[in-house]
């Protein structure tokens, strides 16, 4: 029986979309191509989901790599980022009607630092944090998805039992992951409505 509900964060409850941040700030078309490639390359983002990269460290990277015409909009892009993140349309109902309904839930993300410092001071991230009974960040704790050792940490921190989880996840890796230490998987594609339906059959909802 599905007892906890546990959801990762990007493109599961907020939308995570570089290109529209970037146009955000800049309108030039190349210009917001290569901002979009540069300030949010996974090359600098892995490490800071691990935590073994400072703010100020990927700021100097990526600068590095722009002209110096963008190094001020592209570290003002690095630092308004979590607060230009609009929510999956229809997923903050369900995790209210979840939350009325007595379920325990739970937040898994590879996320930096900068987020896990910052969020409480963002209201709609606040607000719906509140809604959780736990956190999980992946670069304080130097733990990422899609590797066991995150989930297990999860379950030990929160002391749940893996078969009584479920985990929703927009990656098959992660889902991959969940799964190896006995959490059922949800690999989500953006549709709530689809969600909704799989947790009914599921036995939730």
């Amino acid at each position: 029986m599905i007892r906890n509900i546990i959801f990762d964060f990007g493109n599961v409850l907020a939308r995570f979309e570089p290109r529209e941040m970037a146009a955000m700030f800049v309108s030039d078309p190349q210009d917001i191509e290569l901002l979009t490639e540069t300030v949010f390359d996974r090359l600098y983002w892995n490490e800071a989901d691990a935590g073994t990269i400072t703010d100020e460290e990927t700021k100097t990277a990526f600068c590095a790599r722009l002209p110096e015409r963008l190094h001020d909009v592209a570290c003002d892009i690095y630092d308004a980022w979590p607060t230009l993140l609009p929510p999956v349309e229809g997923m903050t109902a369900l995790v209210q009607e979840l939350k009325a309904q007595g379920y325990p839930l739970y937040l898994l993300s590879n996320i930096s630092n900068k987020f896990a410092d910052e969020y409480r001071d963002i209201p709609s991230l606040a607000q719906l944090f509140s809604l959780f009974d736990g956190l999980v960040f992946s670069a304080p704790i130097g733990l990422v998805k899609p590797h066991c050792e995150i989930f297990e940490h999860l379950l030990t921190r929160f002391s749940l039992n893996a078969e009584e989880c479920v985990f929703i996840d927009d990656s098959q890796n992660n889902i991959d992951g969940c799964e190896a230490v006995g959490i059922h998987g949800i690999l989500f594609d953006g549709d709530a409505a689809a969600l909704r339906k799989t947790l009914k059959e599921r036995g939730v909802l």
